[in-house]
């Protein structure tokens, strides 16, 4: 008898489906899915696979869509969010149920997850949505639109808060869709931020973009995944990034990654949610390009981080 397939949570990085310097149009996002639907259907055949994405680039264009129709008042990020789940989420169920067998199925879950309305991010926004500007774009930006301004790489990008996420409200949903072998693209953007109303909870929408490889860890702990993969548009986690003694590590121990610091705008969140996942389950996070999917998955290449032992 053969073993049962091997659980796995990969999460696709927004910067991953629209690359830095790459226009911000849907036939640019389709042709990168494309070229990832190929591998994740081939994941797929042999995995119970639950993908979710980054929407960083999205959301952020979504945001400058809606500021630019001065009649109706800007649409909250949640709202936004919302939208960036359905849009990325259809384009890559078509894409990759495209390439599955007939009896094979892939779903689209808009997903809630909840956040603490105290949580400390809402007073320092760091997570970077929508394009990169110059800076005398970036500061006519942040003066005209009561936006908060941070570097990234050598440009600059807006940054929304970024809540951590407590909990996956469709959590039950997923895991049926999973159980019946329906490939499941859920939690999207980190899913949609929400947050608990009186003590017989209701819900309501917050103003953040939730980190999606935290959301993914998450995921990938509550559902006792053995895998967790962070793509991303670059090939390993570095040390001294940017700098001619930049080097790639390659197997890790959680122990070990934990010695060095990140940025918390870029790699910092996929070091933490891969700490966070290893600790939790004594699994496998891998961190890499999205390019090298089903090598990271097999452990070949990227950054791999295990558990002591």
């Amino acid at each position: 008898m053969s073993a049962p397939p091997t659980k796995v949570v990969i999460a696709l990085g927004g910067n991953a489906l629209l690359r830095r310097g790459q226009a911000l149009s849907a036939s640019t996002q389709l042709k990168n899915i494309r070229v990832a639907a190929a591998q994740l259907a081939r994941i797929a055949a042999v995995h119970t696979l639950l993908l979710t994405h980054g929407n960083g680039p999205q959301v952020g264009l979504l945001a400058l869509q809606s500021a630019a129709y001065p009649d109706v008042e800007v649409y909250p990020m949640d709202v936004l969010g919302a939208e960036s789940q359905g849009m990325i989420g259809y384009l890559l169920e078509q894409e990759i149920s495209n390439l599955l067998p007939p009896d094979r199925r892939a779903a689209t879950l808009v997903t809630r997850v909840e956040v603490d309305a105290n949580d400390a991010a809402f007073a320092k926004p760091t997570k970077p949505i929508g394009p990169v500007y110059r800076v005398d774009e970036a500061q006519r930006l942040a003066e005209s639109r009561h936006w908060v301004i941070a570097a990234d790489g050598a440009g600059f990008r807006r940054v929304v808060a970024s809540p951590r996420p407590l909990r996956v409200l469709n959590l039950a949903s997923i895991r049926a869709l999973l159980d019946c072998g329906t490939l499941v693209i859920a939690a999207g953007g980190g899913g949609i931020p929400v947050v608990r109303q009186g003590v017989d909870p209701t819900f309501q929408g917050a103003e953040a973009v939730i980190d999606k490889d935290l959301c993914a860890a998450l995921l990938a702990s509550s559902l006792e995944v053995e895998c967790l993969v962070l793509a991303t548009d670059v090939d390993a986690v570095y040390l001294d990034w940017g700098t001619p003694e930049q080097r790639a590590l390659g197997n890790i121990t959680a122990e070990e990654l934990s010695a060095y610091q990140f940025p918390a705008g870029s790699m910092g969140p996929k070091v933490e949610a891969a700490l966070q996942f290893v600790r939790a389950t004594g699994g496998r996070a891998a961190i890499g390009t999205l390019a090298r999917l089903e090598d990271l998955l097999a452990g070949t290449t990227g950054t791999q981080v295990v558990n002591a032992g």
